[in-house]
């Protein structure tokens, strides 16, 4: 059984499925519909029906077992984790490596159980609060020494060097747009919109027959909406550095810059722009796309990576994905530096499983792996991801991006900011959402 992906050239190609089995320095890849017994003690507090394990599958005695945890659970993405570590295995025959991944919300709640029971696994994957969180508690080796740290580009580099030691490495870009089902818009003659103007010109106009312009989910859609018309002014400034200190630990000024983003937020949903009950229901990378693949919506607001999973549920969609269109004379590109891996620093092998996260993060491996997930390389040229859906992010990627979540700044924007844009759907104003934003993240800074 195979799954399809798109090619660069727009033609599918045939990548294994994940529930495929392989013999020695292969693996196991299995739903969680035939596994779910046998998970069960091993993710505590989480359920869901999308988890993969991979392990290995033969029976070769080997010197040291490692394991490595990831919300990474598409098949085309664990069939590229699959690859590297066929690779690693064979480079390093006395040493086996297991890789488990669960789909991102709960893989959180499992990793924290995890390794505040002191039964973490020896690598990993984290995102920017976590890190926040994991650093105060010491869980996070120092990856400073890993030969492949050079390889990096400047904006990978300011992001791992912010807190001063590197504890995590980064193996994607991860981008995030507007996606634009072009039949649509070119039967109502309207083009991809590039400022805020045309986009609600755009809108309205599918409003006015009857159609819901915009699909959301509940997490990443309209947070990163919002990052973009508050942080744009930021990051475009010439002393970008001082602008993101000055807000690095100061939640109201941080809520404040952040406001501008949570009044658009609040407009589109007070034009039904949006249908808000159904964004508060819709899943991240499952009910979103199910919406979009149809083709009954003009746009989709969600991450780059799902754009492989756009052509395998609708292959005669013609899409693309363009910078967000938030200000009044030029879009706006977020992206964040991720699938961030560490290194468990209470690990039994600590050095070995840095000898991976350097063997997961070599030019070879961050390539497949990158690509895989329709993202942009960390390492210096940053180069795009060549699904043909995405090339108008990736000019907007060199003229420069908001990261939406800095490492620079201290605080848990990332988090508290979800949980003030469903507020927003729910009915709330913006100045409310404000209220909100600034007391979570004030109770970030506390904590800290």
């Amino acid at each position: 059984m195979h799954e399809e992906a798109r090619a660069s050239d727009g033609a599918c190609v045939r990548v294994p499925s994940a529930s495929r089995a392989l013999t020695r320095r292969g693996f196991l890849a299995a739903s969680a519909l035939g596994l779910a017994a046998a998970l069960a003690p091993a993710l505590p507090g989480c359920s869901t029906s999308k988890n993969v394990v991979v392990g290995t599958a033969g029976d070769e005695v080997v010197d040291m077992r490692l394991t490595f945890f990831g919300f990474k659970y598409e098949p085309l993405n664990v069939a590229a984790i699959e690859d590297i570590l066929r690779d690693y295995m064979d480079e390093y025959p006395n040493v086996s490596v297991s890789y488990e991944g669960i789909k991102s919300l709960p893989y959180y709640e499992a990793l924290v159980k995890r390794l505040d029971s002191g039964s973490g696994d020896d690598v990993f994957m984290i995102d920017h609060d976590t890190a926040l969180s994991f650093e105060k508690k010491g869980y996070l080796a120092d990856l400073a020494d890993l030969p492949t740290i050079s390889t990096f580009s400047r904006l990978a580099l300011d992001q791992m060097e912010a807190g001063g030691a590197i504890l995590y490495v980064p193996t994607s870009i991860s981008a995030f747009g507007l996606y634009c089902n072009t039949d649509l818009l070119a039967a109502h003659g309207i083009e991809a919109p590039r400022t805020l103007a045309e986009f609600e010109r755009a809108c309205d106009a599918f409003l006015a027959d009857g159609v819901t312009p915009l699909v959301t989910n509940n997490d990443i859609s309209l947070k990163t909406l919002a990052i973009a018309r508050g942080m744009a002014e930021v990051y475009a400034a010439d002393n970008v550095r001082e602008r993101v200190a000055a807000l690095s630990a100061d939640p109201d000024a941080l809520a404040v810059q952040l406001r501008p983003g949570l009044e658009l937020v609040e407009r589109i949903v007070e034009r039904g722009y949006v249908d808000a009950g159904t964004a508060l229901d819709t899943e991240k990378t499952s009910d979103d796309l199910d919406q979009f693949a149809t083709g009954r919506y003009p746009f989709m607001l969600t991450g780059a990576w799902a754009s492989v999973r756009v052509h395998d549920m609708a292959p005669d969609l013609a899409y693309e994905v363009h910078p967000y269109p938030v200000l009044e004379d030029r879009p706006v590109l977020v992206v964040n530096v991720d699938t961030r891996v560490s290194v468990n620093a209470n690990s039994a092998h600590v050095e070995e499983a840095k000898e991976f996260a350097a063997f997961l993060t070599q030019p070879s491996a961050i390539e497949r792996f990158a690509n895989s997930q329709c993202s942009f390389s960390p390492l210096e040229g940053n180069a795009a991801p060549d699904d043909a859906p995405l090339q108008p992010l990736a000019g907007a990627f060199a003229a420069g991006a908001v990261v939406g979540a800095d490492d620079n700044i201290l605080l848990p924007v990332w988090g508290a900011l979800r949980q003030s844009v469903v507020s927003l759907l729910g009915g709330a104003t913006a100045a409310q959402a404000e209220d909100q934003l600034r007391s979570l993240l004030a109770e970030g800074a506390d904590a800290s």
